[in-house]
Parts: C-alpha cells; sequence; structure tokens
C-alpha cells in the first residue's frame, strides 16, 4: 500500500482544516517545500497537494507551490483542488504533476472530465469521490450533490477511471479512525462490477496512527493519503519510513 501524504495549501502555507471547514485553518509551516522535503528524506515517493485556494475560486491558484516542490523533488505529486478547465490541467501537468485530481468537476462536468480522462489517460486522472453522508461533496466540500458514493465511482470505473481517492469528510482531521466500512463497501462493490477494470482505492481521512494503515492495507486500499496525523505527531515519518 502506498503511503501519500498530503500538503493543503492556502496563501502558499501548508494548512490542515478540519471536515474541510475554513474556518479551522491551521497552519503547521510557512514553508510547503520544506515539509515536501522531509517526506522525501523519510523514503516516500509520493505527495498529494491540494489547492484549497483554488477549490474556493473554482480554478488553479496555488501552481507556484506545485512547480516549486516537482521541480526541487522526485516526489510523484498528484494535485487538486480548483481544476475546472482545460486550461487548469495545463498549468497542472506544466507545473510538474504527475497526476491530478478531479471531484467537482466530475459531477458539474462530466463531458469535461470524461474529456481529460480519454485525452490523458487513467494512469494520470484520479477520481475524487468525497463523501459526506453517503453523498459525494463538491466545491471544496462546501456543497452536497444527489451522487450517490458507490453508484457515482462505479459509473466512472465503467468508463475506465482507475485511480479514486474517497474522504470520509465526518472523518476528515477528526484523528479518530478511517471509514472502513465504507471502503470495504466500495472494494466489494466494485470488485462485483465485472463490466469494468478493478479500481485501485486511495483512502484519506481519520488515520490516527500505525494500525489503522495496517486495517486499510488489509482491506485492500491501494493507497493512503495521511495529512494530520503527521502534523499532529500521531505518526513519525520513521514509523511511516519502518511501514513503507
Amino acid at each position: 500500500m502506498r503511503i501519500i501524504p498530503a500538503i493543503d495549501i492556502i496563501g502558499g502555507k501548508c494548512v490542515r482544516l478540519t471536515k474541510g471547514d475554513y474556518n479551522t485553518k491551521k497552519v503547521y509551516n510557512e514553508n510547503p517545500l520544506e515539509v515536501a522535503k522531509a517526506f522525501e528524506a523519510s523514503g516516500i515517493g509520493y505527495l498529494h497537494l491540494v489547492d484549497l485556494d483554488g477549490a474556493k475560486a473554482r480554478h488553479i491558484v496555488n501552481y507556484k507551490v506545485l512547480e516549486l516542490i516537482a521541480s526541487k523533488t522526485n516526489l510523484k505529486i498528484d494535485f487538486g483542488g480548483g481544476l475546472k478547465a482545460n486550461e487548469d490541467l495545463n498549468i497542472a501537468f506544466n507545473c510538474g504533476a504527475k497526476q491530478i485530481t478531479g471531484g467537482s468537476i466530475a459531477v458539474s462536468d462530466r463531458q469535461t472530465f470524461e474529456g481529460w480522462l480519454a485525452k490523458y489517460g487513467p494512469q494520470k486522472i484520479i477520481l475524487g469521490a468525497d463523501s459526506n453522508h453517503g453523498k459525494i461533496a463538491i466545491n471544496g466540500w462546501q456543497d452536497s450533490s444527489k451522487e450517490e458514493v458507490v453508484s457515482f465511482i462505479k459509473d466512472y470505473q465503467r468508463k475506465q477511471i482507475k485511480y479514486v481517492i474517497c474522504t470520509d469528510i465526518s472523518k476528515d482531521g477528526m484523528l479518530e479512525g478511517p471509514s472502513i466500512a465504507l471502503y470495504k463497501t466500495i472494494i466489494k462493490e466494485c470488485s462485483n462490477n465485472s463490466s469494468a477494470q478493478s479500481i485501485k482505492l486511495i483512502a484519506s481521512g481519520g488515520v490516527s496512527g500505525i494500525k489503522d494503515l495496517e486495517e486499510l492495507e488489509k482491506i485492500g486500499c491501494e493507497g493512503v493519503i495521511i495529512g494530520k496525523a503527521i502534523y499532529e505527531n500521531r505518526i513519525s515519518l520513521r514509523e511511516l519510513e519502518q511501514f513503507i
């Protein structure tokens, strides 16, 4: 299972929110590159970089941070937040993103998102399936859609999506454990989707310790995104290095 630390950006700084609420913003480091280099020095090869300003503005904002980290480290970066137009994707990939995550756009403008999938392929386009009480949340988690999480993922699975990041918003930033039951359901239901290729599910939200990682690996998650547990010293970089 891949370990994927998260860096969330507001105003060029490394921050964390609780349950996606911008009013809960806490700045952990004013230098995201310093954080990224610490991850890389611990043997980590991946980074989940989220442009929270972009998610709110609905267009890419913090691309300079992406460009800096991509140029100064060898981390494979997946980038999300505010990617709504073809130009946003061009900027993200030109600034060094290896993959991009589309969440709101996959709900609000399926034609554009499916066009990205066709153009760039399933290795580069990740489906963001963020869950709020079983419904897909959009626009930086500020709104809920009518889309059911499992059916939403299965629909895109039939359209050849490969990577899916699923965050249970009720768990995000709470340090109370990930949404194991939800992930088990997704993996089971999507494994039964005989008309489509299997997905690689990346869990996100709620991780509080190494035992959570062991459980996520056991149920079949391909990757796990870890944020607050690192910044609040619930999981040390040394522990992650040993897990890897």
